[in-house]
């Protein structure tokens, strides 16, 4: 599946509360999720490498899976 990250997605990680989380840490969790997502749903207790927790809201779309955005713990 592929996923999408948005540029909203991709500015929050410069974030204090988001440091540590890569772009690659996000399409690993986003495609951890099984089945179907057809509006967009928050899925919590991600891992980043460097260790910390965040939580993605994702969606399906026709071109694969859409992360909206990312909240670091």
């Amino acid at each position: 599946m592929k996923v999408i990250v948005t540029v909203h997605a991709k500015q929050r990680l410069y974030e204090e509360r988001q440091r540590g989380i890569r772009v690659e840490d996000i399409v690993r969790a986003a495609k951890q999720i099984p089945g179907n997502v057809p509006i967009a749903t928050r899925f919590r207790g991600f891992l980043s490498v460097s260790g910390r927790t965040f939580d993605i809201v994702a969606k399906d779309i026709a071109q694969g899976r859409l992360v909206i955005t990312v909240i670091g713990k």
